[in-house]
């Protein structure tokens, strides 16, 4: 794969002060970095005005004290998913409860999801490769890279889910995929309570109780139509419990 990546260099303006925007006027568009695979990390290497340019080419070479900038690569997939329901074609630029671009940088390698279904075959999809992302993809982009996805997929059959689910070693998560970002809130959150008590046994109280007091919540896509919110349980406060999974 490639050795370089691209980002966009302005956040969002749905993420500023509505005052503030109009008073940052900077030519530069997009930056070009270095991928260093050995060391597993991204140096910012050129700047450009060109909004479409992806490469590097005769840019700009950077300055400042971005010149001094070299991050730790975190690899993850922005964008996968299924079909959605009800017959639907949604862009793949937005999130529903199908999963799609939800550029959540905690989803990486090891993590397992739990997608619902909703036609024949599920169709699911999955692309968007990020090197690294900050919180919000709040530029609109990740380090955009090329990378080679390895993933398996296994049906569970009899099991309803209303939102994307995903397991790590230390967590269970769930999506929430909306606009406004209340909305994404809703939709995680009532989705936690529903995994608790569904594979954890928990009733209805203790999952209140213990949602209280322990949730923890990351944000996703910041950018794009559609928000996303992610709401997550720690395992080791569920095996203090007693909560075993069904």
């Amino acid at each position: 794969n490639r050795g370089w990546g691209h980002t966009s260099a302005r956040v969002a303006p749905n993420v500023l002060d509505p005052g503030y925007v109009p008073k940052f006027d900077d030519e530069i568009t997009r930056v070009i970095w270095t991928i260093d695979f050995d060391n597993k990390t991204a140096t910012p290497a050129e700047v450009c005005t060109d909004r479409l340019q992806t490469t590097l080419s005769d840019g700009q070479p950077v300055e400042g004290l971005l010149a001094n900038l070299t991050l730790p690569l975190n690899p993850h997939s922005g964008c996968f998913g299924v079909a959605p329901p009800r017959g639907q074609a949604i862009s793949t630029a937005t999130s529903a409860s199908n999963g799609g671009n939800m550029d959540y940088n905690g989803f990486v390698e090891g993590v397992t999801m739990y997608l619902p279904v909703y036609v024949a075959g599920a169709l699911f999809h999955v692309g968007d490769g990020h090197a690294l992302q900050g919180d919000g993809e709040i530029v609109g982009t990740g380090i955009e890279i090329s990378f080679d996805v390895t993933f398996t997929v296994e049906v569970i059959s009899g099991k309803t889910i209303h939102w994307p689910r995903a397991e790590s070693d230390t967590h269970i998560m769930t999506a929430g995929n909306a606009r406004p970002l209340d909305q994404c809130v809703e939709h995680a959150s009532t989705e936690m309570i529903r995994f608790l008590e569904e594979d954890y046994g928990l009733t209805t109280r203790e999952a209140h109780v213990l949602m209280g007091e322990v949730v923890e919540y990351d944000m996703g896509n910041m950018f794009d139509p559609a928000y996303t919110m992610i709401c997550k349980m720690s395992k080791a406060v569920l095996d203090q419990m007693g909560a075993v999974r069904r």
